[in-house]
């Protein structure tokens, strides 16, 4: 692709992104404010929360904080791709040098996660937006899947994490944490399985399949461990509905001196991504128009025709088959391009819109779950 053009196509993508309306709403509920998007409901909340509340507490907090600068997740995501070698000591080094927030610096740690954000990157926009928003109810339906979850036999301890249950005052919470602090095994599942009967067929779970199940896995297994040092500082409070910061470890990740646990999101990182709702914008001092940050953030996807987050994984979105790309499995373009059309300029965008129907095309075609081999997990508990 000439330079320009492609340029051009990436700017279009990353408009995209900072346009209002991006994602279909319900209508507004009664009493509802006049001004903004529509609160997200009970089944959307559950539909977004769906991938990832059965994930380590930490890791569930520093996702729905890196979730609100999606931007900076695709660049991390391309860093990690063509970085896999660098681990551990090294890779915090390394972090030193990029100028991401924190929370999106942390998961370079979890690959598996940034392929998951970065190739579903319209889920990712949406989960950060209902995070911004509804902060506590979306914390609420992560603890109604996981009763769900233990209710289907498919939420319990073993050599991989520890499942607290702690009741107090009539209300019941449910706490998932490594078994050992400094090595974290992430799961894998079908949320169409594992919580029992999905309860809202108008708001089918998103999920992810990454490439490699163990031997025998059907519907859940865990990856293989990853030793993440102080990578893991985030916290969830379950009941007052928000998420902090164990300074400790965040300090030490960070080689920072904070000693404020208070997480807040910093309108810095959001590189001109525009809020969902009115009131949102409002809160944060509103949005930059895309820039130069932005524009770069996309430039070069197309580069041999695979998006950074690239793999044998599989992101099905509700009602969809997800996106594939032909040969040993990505993701079809990198993100549901059906977000994007229509936006941008003229022939250039037009032609990448084209471009990015012909691969949701080529990809319907195929079916079925990747299923690609070599990964190890910590298997089925």
């Amino acid at each position: 692709m000439h330079t320009g053009r492609l340029h051009a196509a990436g700017a279009a993508l990353a408009a995209a992104l900072a346009a209002a309306g991006t994602f279909a709403q319900p209508a507004p509920p009664p009493g509802a404010p006049a001004s903004g998007a529509p609160t997200f409901k009970q089944e959307e909340l559950e539909q977004l929360a769906a991938p990832i509340a059965l994930y380590p507490d930490a890791l569930i907090a520093q996702i729905l904080m890196a979730s609100t600068y999606p931007l900076e997740v695709v660049e991390a995501a391309r860093w990690s791709k063509a970085n896999p070698k660098v681990k551990d000591k090294a890779l915090e080094d390394a972090m030193q040098q990029q100028r991401w927030d924190p929370s999106v610096k942390s998961l370079t740690a979890f690959p598996q996660v940034l392929a998951m954000m970065d190739a579903k990157l319209d889920w990712t926009q949406k989960l950060g937006d209902a995070f911004l928003a509804q902060q506590k109810d979306l914390m609420d339906a992560v603890q109604r899947l996981r009763a769900k979850a233990q209710a289907a036999g498919n939420l319990k301890s073993g050599k991989e994490q520890t499942v607290t249950v702690d009741q107090q005052g009539g209300s019941t919470v449910y706490v998932i944490e490594p078994a050992s602090p400094q090595v974290v095994y992430v799961p894998a599942y079908n949320p169409t399985i594992v919580y029992g009967p999905w309860p809202y067929p108008g708001y089918p779970p998103y999920y992810y399949y990454p490439p490699g199940p163990p031997p025998g896995a059907v519907f859940f297994w865990f990856s293989a461990g990853v030793i993440v040092g102080s990578a893991m500082w985030g916290h969830c409070n379950w009941r007052g509905g928000s998420v902090n910061i164990n300074v400790n470890n965040y300090n030490r990740y960070n080689r920072t001196n904070i000693n404020n646990p208070n997480w807040q999101h910093n309108v810095d990182h959001r590189k001109g991504v525009q809020y969902r709702d009115t009131a949102t914008q409002q809160r944060f001092g509103g949005g930059a128009k895309p820039g130069a940050d932005s524009r770069e953030a996309f430039r070069g996807r197309e580069q041999g025709g695979q998006a950074p987050g690239g793999g044998a994984g599989k992101f099905a979105p509700p009602g969809g088959a997800g996106d594939r790309a032909a040969g040993s499995g990505g993701f079809g373009g990198g993100r549901e391009a059906g977000a994007f059309e229509g936006v941008g300029r003229g022939g250039e965008t037009r032609d990448f819109s084209n471009r990015g129907a012909s691969s949701r095309a080529s990809a319907g075609t195929m079916g079925g779950g990747a299923r690609g081999g070599g990964g190890r997990g910590g298997g089925r508990r």
